[in-house]
Formats: C-alpha cells, structure tokens, sequence
C-alpha cells in the first residue's frame, strides 16, 4: 500500500452484539474483543503504523448494568496484568486518555494501574498504544477548558494565549498525533463521542464486521480505502 497512516483509532464495537449472537453473556464478547485488540496491535506494528488507539471504556458506559461494569473493570485488570510484560518486550509505549480525576468513578486500584504503566514504558521508543478509558470527547474538551481557565485565574496564563496549539496542550492527547484513519466495527455510522477535537480531519471507515471477528482482512480492506483516498485538509 502507498499510504500507511501514522495514527489508527478504533471505536471497538460490538462485543455485546456478537455474544447475543453467540447465546453468551455480554461479558464473554468482551474477552473474546480483548484477544482481537492483542492481535490488532501486533499487525499494527508490523505494518508500521506508529500510533494506536482503542476505544476501550466510555463516560457513557457507566450506565451500563453495574454486574457488566464490573465485569469491564476487572477485564482490564486482567488484560494489563497478563499483557505486560509482553509490552515491555516489544518495546510499546502506552497511554491512556480519560477522565482520571479525583470526581472520576474509576476504582482507585485501576486508575493507580494505569498510572504505573504509563510511568514504567514511558521511555519505551516502539509502537505508541493509546486506551481510551473513562472517556468522552465531550468531557475531554471541557476538563481541558477548566484547566485552562484555573491557569488564566492563576496567572499562569492569558485568556489572549488562547489558540488552537495552546488548547491543544491541555487535552489528553498532547503530544500525540491526531488519528489519520478511525475504524468503527460492527457497522454503525457514527463516532459516539469519540476524540471530537482530534477527528477533524479524520478519515473515517465503517465496517460491518463485529470486533471479536475483526481480522487482518478488514485492517487491510480499511488500510486500502485509507490508501485511496486524497486528504486536502480543506485546500481545494
């Protein structure tokens, strides 16, 4: 392909769908979508794309069924205990984007998880994995607007700073390149809150195919629309 994207984001959906489909529980399509997320890193790095992210937990999944959130929570103690050090042999930095405040609902045990790991493949210098948790685009925006304006109150900045790079710098992502490519899975057509401001010029790719079934094949069939297509970023 002519053109690999340096940053591919991914709105995992799905995994509730495919279990009904199956007769399982909810619960055992999301196991089954983390094991597609290990294999879609791995093809991720070996085609070269630099930057990965996954739409892991929403703002909005709170107001799932506590017993599924439950489920969800311990799911990802699980995937970042047995996944580890498989991320510190392949050299992958991670990072997480999402509301981690002191007003978040995330379990004190998760959010000092995703703390450690952040701070221990910080100086990692391969593939970047970013998962979005406890996180809405919206939300995202706002808490950045707030901290903003507490720098403005404090003199540590002026409302005359404020730009576009500046606002930037107070979202979750500094430092991390907006996505050139976001997949949805399991064929609904919309972005449901997700990275609002990074998206802006975003290609966008939605495929029918739930996520525990997505293979290297829809990845490829999404790379080659990618590849196809001419980005003007608004120059005619």
């Amino acid at each position: 392909m002519s053109s690999i994207p340096n940053h591919v984001a991914f709105i995992m959906d799905g995994n509730g769908r495919w279990a009904k489909k199956q007769g399982l529980q909810r619960l055992l399509g999301h196991k089954k979508g983390a094991d597609v997320v290990k294999s879609v890193i791995q093809q991720c790095m070996d085609k070269g794309i630099n930057y990965v992210t996954l739409f892991a937990f929403s703002v909005e999944n709170w107001k799932r069924s506590s017993e599924e959130v439950s489920g969800l929570m311990d799911l990802l103690r699980k995937y970042f205990s047995a996944e580890f050090s498989n991320i510190m042999e392949k050299n992958i930095r991670v990072r997480f984007i999402g509301d981690r405040t002191g007003q978040s609902k995330l379990p004190n045990d998760i959010t000092d998880m995703l703390a450690g790991i952040e701070e221990r493949t910080k100086d990692n210098t391969g593939i970047t994995i970013v998962f979005a948790i406890n996180y809405s685009g919206r939300d995202e925006i706002v808490r950045a607007a707030q901290m903003f304006a507490e720098d403005v109150d404090a003199s540590r900045r002026y409302a005359s700073d404020f730009d576009e790079e500046v606002f930037s710098d107070y979202l979750d992502t500094i430092h991390i390149p907006d996505p050139d490519l976001v997949i949805r899975t399991s064929g609904e057509q919309r972005i449901s809150n997700f990275m609002l401001w990074q998206m802006a010029y975003s290609e966008l790719y939605f495929c029918e195919t739930p996520w525990p079934d997505f293979t290297e094949e829809d990845l490829d069939k999404a790379l080659e629309s990618y590849a196809e297509r001419d980005r003007r970023f608004g120059v005619a």
